[in-house]
């Protein structure tokens, strides 16, 4: 069983910085890709950000420049650092993690909540 914990969420001001980690336990696959995603109240979950095996990155447009994604030195853990934060990046964060191979399994973890106060 695959378990993913994220930390790091709270309450920060507009303009502020905070940095979200999620760590993988269990019998771990091999995975193709770690990301974020999140939901912001009456909104529907969406990507943040992903990273692949091989480092490769993708943003959402609404973060670009303002968030960093990085693999952690476990393969097993990612994490984002989120800078310039604004009322709009406020809501639950969540990590995912996808396997490699076919079919592919994506786990979720229960999210971390990260509020930014103007």
């Amino acid at each position: 069983q695959v378990q993913l914990v994220e930390s790091g969420g709270g309450l920060v001001q507009t303009g502020g910085s905070l940095r979200l980690s999620c760590a993988a336990s269990g019998r771990l696959p091999s995975f193709n890709h770690m990301g974020w995603y999140r939901q912001a109240p009456g909104k529907q979950r969406e990507l943040v950000a992903v990273i692949t095996s091989i480092g490769t990155t993708n943003y959402a447009d609404s973060v670009k420049g303002r968030f960093t994604i990085s693999r952690g030195s476990a393969e097993s853990t990612v994490h984002l650092a989120m800078n310039s934060l604004k009322s709009e990046d406020t809501a639950v964060y969540y990590c995912t993690a996808v396997t490699m191979g076919v079919p592919t399994t994506t786990y979720w973890g229960r999210g971390t909540r990260v509020t930014v106060s103007s």
